[in-house]
């Protein structure tokens, strides 16, 4: 019959779980998922902000091709009338449900996050949502404030709940529903934290001693960063705490006491969400529905802790653009379960159980926008062909391949350990790469530099990662016909991974790099 699918997408989560390594948050639950699932250690976004980074996975299309860099434009209309990631399930017999954010609400989703299109049912957002940057914060004064750094008293807050507390409870209803009605579903959860404001219970800061709070490991902008390149991270400057800082404008930095308050509620939000996807994958083992549903965790993009001087994400760097991403298959990343054996206990983040480790880890270069693709192929479904040159005009492709061929990960070291290539721009093409990028204002930072509209932008940043490189060139685009001129490059960067894996040292004006640009141009312009 198929698998059902549920997909959880978490806003502005970096991976900073257990799974991925990190020794200081706690992430059990999400660890749990990733000792079964195959996880992907270099998946990354296609444009390190919402509204496009999602159009464009659950379109299965890059940025140049729904058009869309900001938040303001509704692709269907925009760009062309391309067939969606949940549409495509629901065409073909599953019922499609989307709780909390999933498509970016507003304008770039018609105001309805493509309902009908896209769900069979009206999507669900939590009713507490439009309070999430009102003055909840209390402050040591003891008086409400709209802050950045926001632990909670939740029994205080409106309605006396959070937002992704009642996303959790409407996803085990439908759950639930799903079940008694023998139904196959296709169900998107779409979790809020840790995007900011940082607000969490405030037990989970317990979790996390502000003595064991390190700074980020290169907290300064590196000198040799082009400064169209740097975000000036004004959304988080306008947050209550932040403005009392008084922070020069574009570079900061932050007092050290504060980046590190900063660094330990993003913890603690990753510790609350972990928390929320163990009451999800727990309900999912109690409806039985654990042997027949893929699950599959990532996040639109990911959030600058401070490296580079920097906060929030807006930029093409590896800690704006990398997510977690795991696929949970029942028979393929694990075995099937024995009658009434439960796979996702659920786990209490505050007694910590030791990190789980990855069924399977993936060090491919991958991007979100091959989830459609993998999605259909893993449910059995015929896999959305190949897009032309030019797919304006055509509903159903995918600019992103399938890496279902990537699942078998000792068919990937089998590979890596094959020796030599006769010919070296063959080895060079084959490589996996992954492309991001970022639009910009102007070649300084300026106050709209994080979120350009469209007519104000004047450059993009085209970038491509493998998994030794990361290479970016920021070009001349013309926003009145959405081209960039490749033969006008304001600047460019380039950081090798085994050396300089925090990307601090640009090298780009030290060596020749006509191989890379050659490459980045015969994919962006076919």
């Amino acid at each position: 019959d198929g698998m059902n699918v549920l997909f959880i997408v978490v806003d502005d989560l970096r991976p900073v779980l257990g799974c991925y390594g990190d020794k200081l948050v706690k992430s059990p639950n999400i660890d749990q998922l990733a000792s079964q699932s195959i996880v992907f250690s270099n998946a990354y976004a296609q444009q390190a902000v919402c509204a496009p980074s999602r159009v464009s996975f659950l379109t299965g299309r890059r940025p140049d091709t729904t058009r869309l860099y900001d938040f303001y434009s509704y692709w269907r209309v925009h760009a062309g009338n391309y067939s969606t990631m949940p549409q495509y399930f629901k065409e073909n017999g599953y019922m499609t449900l989307s709780v909390g954010k999933v498509f970016h609400p507003g304008v770039s989703s018609n105001y309805s996050d493509d309902y009908p299109y896209s769900w069979s049912i009206p999507p669900f957002h939590p009713s507490t949502e439009k309070y999430e940057n009102d003055k909840t914060c209390r402050g040591k004064d003891g008086k409400l404030y709209a802050n950045l750094v926001c632990p909670v008293d939740v029994t205080e807050m409106p309605s006396g709940t959070l937002p992704d507390i009642q996303s959790t409870e409407e996803a085990i209803r439908l759950l639930n529903v799903m079940k008694t009605n023998k139904q196959k579903f296709f169900l998107a959860v779409g979790y809020h934290k840790p995007h900011i404001p940082l607000r969490y219970p405030q037990e989970f800061l317990k979790l996390y001693p502000l003595e064991n709070i390190t700074l980020a490991p290169d907290p300064w902008v590196p000198e040799k960063l082009p400064s169209v390149a740097y975000n000036p991270w004004t959304d988080i400057r306008q947050r209550d705490d932040v403005k009392a800082l008084n922070v020069s404008f574009p570079y900061g930095p932050l007092p050290d006491d504060f980046q590190r308050q900063i660094r330990q509620s993003y913890y603690a939000a990753v510790s609350y969400l972990d928390m929320q996807v163990g009451l999800l994958l727990n309900a999912l083992d109690d409806a039985g529905l654990s042997n027949s549903t893929i699950v599959v965790f990532t996040a639109d993009h990911g959030w600058s802790l401070g490296e580079h001087g920097e906060w929030a994400k807006y930029s093409n760097f590896d800690v704006a653009t990398r997510v977690p991403l795991m696929f949970y298959v029942p028979g393929m990343t694990t075995s099937s379960l024995g009658q009434g054996e439960r796979i996702f206990p659920y786990l209490d983040p505050f007694s910590h159980v030791l990190g789980l480790v990855p069924q399977g880890q993936s060090k491919k270069a991958v991007e979100l926008v091959s989830l459609f693709s993998t999605l259909a192929e893993l449910a059995g479904l015929q896999v959305p062909p190949a897009c032309p040159e030019t797919s304006f005009h055509v509903a159903l492709c995918s600019e992103g391949a399938s890496i279902v061929r990537y699942f078998n990960v000792s068919e990937e070291k089998a590979e890596e350990k094959k020796v030599g290539c006769d010919d070296t721009y063959r080895c060079f093409n084959e490589e996996s790469v992954a492309f991001s990028q970022y639009p910009r204002p102007a070649d300084t930072p300026q106050w709209n530099s994080d979120k350009p509209k469209l007519k104000d932008i004047r450059i993009m940043g085209y970038s491509m990662r493998t998994v030794d490189y990361r290479y970016t060139v920021w070009v001349r685009f013309y926003p009145n016909n959405f081209s960039a001129n490749f033969e006008d490059v304001h600047a460019g960067e380039l950081y090798m991974a085994e050396t300089d894996p925090n990307q601090d040292y640009n090298i780009y004006n030290n060596i020749s790099h006509g191989v890379f640009f050659k490459k980045i141009l015969g994919f962006l312009k076919p």
